[in-house]
């Protein structure tokens, strides 16, 4: 397997990364997706990525329970932002929904640690500051180790970083964004914003 610095960390991840967005909901049963990702481990791959809106935390249950004797093995990452109730806080990147969201992610996953917490939407309501001030903190309290930004354009990207620069807060270190044969617009700005920046894709 081939690994590579994630951005411009000293971590390292496996190339392919294992998305677990089909577990959890009986796309594929959970007794099927614990060989999936075990296998996967077994054959080098150590970064697995979900989110907390997959399934509404189920697909995160299933991947805690997968790696539960393995979780030395795995670059783990995870997202937040998405409206996870009917209750106005329940969703976006404000620091009352993140220190919610955080917690409730960890004990799905089983673990005492995310090593990469990724912001899964844009939010315009919540000042940026405010965003990267609770990653910060969540840093420091050694729940996260690194934070990234999903589905986010390229000036958002950089505003990110800027306000993180301008105030000494973590920055994002990661993107993850749609990219097929269909959709290819991120090579026109937010790649060059990554590439600048040493932000990993």
């Amino acid at each position: 397997m081939e690994f590579v610095k994630l951005g411009r960390t000293g971590l390292k991840v496996s190339r392919l990364c294992l998305g677990t967005n089909m577990f959890g909901a009986g796309y594929v049963d959970d007794e099927r997706a614990d060989t999936v990702i075990n296998t996967a481990l077994d054959a080098g791959v150590n970064f697995i990525d979900t989110a907390d809106i997959y399934h509404l935390g189920r697909s995160e249950v299933v991947v805690g329970s997968a790696i539960r004797h393995r979780r030395e093995e795995v670059v783990l990452a995870t997202k937040a932002g998405y409206l996870m109730g009917d209750r106005p806080n329940q969703g976006g990147l404000s620091r009352a929904h993140l220190i919610e969201a955080v917690d409730a992610s960890l004990r799905r996953l089983d673990t005492d640690y995310i090593d990469l917490y990724q912001m899964h939407v844009w939010d315009p309501e919540t000042p940026l500051d405010e965003t990267m001030r609770s990653l910060d903190d969540l840093v420091t309290a050694g729940k996260v180790r690194y934070v990234g930004c999903s589905n986010f354009n390229g000036w958002q990207l950089v505003k990110a970083l800027w306000a993180s620069d301008e105030n000494g807060h973590v920055r994002f270190d990661t993107v993850q964004p749609p990219y097929n044969l269909a959709h290819r617009d991120l090579e026109d700005e937010l790649v060059p914003a990554c590439l600048d920046e040493d932000v990993a894709i």
